[in-house]
């Protein structure tokens, strides 16, 4: 029934169930209020009725145990992120010398398969049980003695043949320019250079993102790891570097992200960059990236919604960080509320937060049926910087235009602007506009949009700092 709140998805898992999402139409409630006739809100679609997307849900820590996948898995399919990122854990995988439980990460990599999602798995950490074989987290990670690296390298040979069937995409090490790691980018290249050859040498088709890196504006950095990889003829083991990127306004993070683009193309015109790892919290936090300010689950929800789609729209692959917030341990443990999903210091599910249902809305639309429609074009009346991007239907070509204003950090605030958009080389049969944040579809008025040849006029189109769409009535599948 539409009005019911709460409904249990029954998944592939057979107990698994996500008790606490809502179903309803009316499922986000804000202070939105538009004057166009509300026909409806988006469907959902789960990631087995999706083929397959570009983007990633975060279920990092794991190896840590710093969340818990059997709370949160439920919660996987019904997001409809085709994959998943998190740490293959060495240390909780050998905790004695020599012998693996892969208990844990099968549960995790099969129930990923089971559901259609595409787990991809980075070998970070250390293992502290060998001398020299580094720490579990960020801090002193690295190994630094023969017998850490003879150790490691062990471990990805066992981690790569018992998931190579199951894993075709692999990171290799988090963030190792972190002012907490400290390690250097020729040490990082050649650590890449010895993980990426073990991984090709079992799985000749994998596909590996080098580096993790934790910023998106040291060119510095990646340009000596580039050149370790140029100099030793190791450019074509990776298909991208990643990159996480984090700005209070998340716009503000491609003016380093083309910077980027300029270094790869003068060494490695194929290498793609990936954003491996960004997200807001939902509250203020004291500590990790994007603390001391008071985020809230709107702003999170905007924040998410505008990293997403700005990486899709310069064509992109990106990822949400994270699925739930994360209790780090430590004498006092703290909650970082960067989750999709509102926990407790317990590592149980409170309930999904506004930013599942934004993200939810968000894959519903953008996946593989999408493509970005090449030398699109649009002007706009906004008196203010604003980002609007163009995708198409790869079959019957019918559009996608993606658009919200841009010039600060997302606010609590649901006051539109009335703007004209005119799209050249448009295609729309009857468009409609849909607000992601809360999934409603409205009518646009056949007097607020006209077509001359190609080009398509829409005036007084509401746009405020969470993105909106204007897309082909028949492309909405409505609850």
């Amino acid at each position: 029934m539409k009005n019911t709140l709460l409904i249990y998805f029954l998944l592939l898992s057979g107990s698994a169930c996500a008790q606490f999402i809502d179903t309803s139409p009316d499922r986000v409630k804000t202070p939105l209020v538009v004057e166009m006739k509300r026909i409806g809100t988006l469907k959902p679609r789960s990631t087995n009725a999706i083929e397959s997307s570009r983007i990633t849900v975060g279920c990092e820590t794991l190896d840590r145990d710093f969340t818990d996948f059997s709370a949160y898995k439920a919660y996987l399919p019904p997001l409809g992120a085709k994959k998943i990122r998190l740490q293959a854990g060495w240390a909780r995988c050998e905790k004695v010398k020599g012998k693996y439980d892969w208990a844990w990460l099968d549960e995790v990599i099969d129930f990923a398969v089971a559901n259609k999602i595409e787990p991809w798995l980075e070998t970070s950490y250390g293992n502290p049980i060998y001398e020299g074989g580094g720490g579990t987290g960020l801090l002193n990670s690295l190994m630094t003695s023969p017998e850490g690296y003879a150790a490691y390298d062990r471990w990805v040979e066992a981690l790569v043949n018992r998931y190579k069937d199951r894993v075709q995409e692999w990171e290799i090490w988090n963030e190792p320019d972190h002012p907490m790691q400290k390690i250097s980018p020729e040490t990082t290249a050649e650590l890449n250079i010895r993980t990426g050859e073990i991984i090709k040498r079992l799985q000749p088709t994998a596909r590996i993102a080098a580096l993790a890196l934790a910023t998106h504006t040291d060119t510095t950095y990646l340009g000596r790891a580039l050149k370790v990889f140029a100099d030793r003829k190791k450019l074509g083991l990776f298909t991208w570097i990643s990159y996480h990127s984090y700005a209070f306004r998340p716009e503000q993070s491609y003016t380093g992200v083309a910077s980027f683009k300029r270094q790869l193309a003068t060494y490695a015109p194929n290498l793609l960059l990936r954003q491996g790892e960004n997200g807001a919290p939902s509250g203020y936090i004291p500590s990790f990236a994007l603390d001391k300010y008071y985020w809230t689950e709107y702003s999170q929800a905007k924040y998410d919604l505008r990293r997403l789609l700005g990486d899709l729209g310069r064509d992109i692959e990106t990822s949400i960080f994270t699925i739930i917030d994360i209790r780090y341990a430590g004498e006092t443990p703290v909650l970082n509320m960067k989750g999709l999903i509102q926990s407790d210091l317990d590592k149980t599910v409170v309930r999904p937060k506004v930013a599942y249902y934004a993200v939810q809305n968000l894959t519903s639309v953008f996946d593989n049926r999408l493509e970005l429609i090449p030398g699109f074009k649009a002007t706009t009346t906004a008196n203010e910087s604003i980002s609007v991007f163009g995708y198409q239907q790869k079959t019957g070509k019918k559009q996608v235009v993606s658009v919200w204003l841009d010039s600060k950090t997302p606010t609590n605030l649901f006051k539109t602007m009335p703007i004209d958009i005119i799209i050249e080389n448009g295609n729309f049969d009857t468009p409609v506009w849909v607000d992601l944040l809360t999934g409603q579809v409205y009518e646009i008025p056949g007097k607020q949009w006209r077509k001359a040849g190609s080009t398509y006029t829409f005036s007084g189109i509401p746009v405020y700092d969470s993105p909106v769409l204007i897309m082909e009535k028949s492309a909405v599948n409505l609850l």
